[in-house]
Order: C-alpha cells, then structure tokens, then sequence
C-alpha cells in the first residue's frame, strides 16, 4: 500500500536485516520494498510467512544513499544494511553517486 513518506521516517525491511532513514521523500505516495516485501516502520513486527525474492537480493549496504534511477526527489541512507535490494514502486533503486571533491593541488 503506497504512503506519502517524510523525512526522518525510519523503515525495516521485512524478510532481511535491512533498515533505512528517508532523508528526501519525494513526491506523492510510494510503496516502498526490501527483497520483494513491503517496507515497514522499525518498531514494527514482520509479517509471518514472508520471504525475500530470489531476484531481489543484491544487498543494502551501510551508509549508502540510494534514489530512483534520474531522480534524486526520494533518497534513502541505509542505517543497517543487509541482503535484501530496495525498490519504490517495484522498481529497483540505485546507488546515489558520490559528489566528487575538487582538488586541493
């Protein structure tokens, strides 16, 4: 079910150890996922019976921002990482390149 996200909203990840903080929200509703299961608030209890999709563990690791592919309106930074890759909307999103520094020479 999508949600409208703010920011500092802390998720978990369902079927792995996955956990995330929305630094951007983006706009509108999402539904946001971690190896093929829905995403849901930290404090929460996981559902039963739920497995992580073979096609969907890429892994999330600790300290990476990630954003739908071109769009940098929704960003996640991982706070725990684990197996499961992330999607919004069912799409997979991508590592956020680093912004390169310039030289001091």
């Amino acid at each position: 079910m999508p949600v409208t996200l703010k920011a500092g909203t802390r998720l978990a990840s369902q079927v792995c150890e996955t956990q995330v903080i929305v630094v951007r929200p983006g706009d509108g509703a999402v539904e946001l996922g971690c190896g093929g299961a829905p995403m849901i608030g930290h404090h929460e209890t996981p559902a039963a019976g739920l497995a992580a999709a073979s096609a969907l563990q890429a892994g999330s690791p600790l300290g990476k921002r990630f954003v739908l592919d071109g769009d940098t309106s929704l960003e996640l930074l991982v706070t725990r990482a684990g197996k499961g890759s992330l999607t919004a909307g069912g799409i997979a999103l991508v590592e956020k390149e680093t912004a390169r520094l310039p030289s001091s020479d």
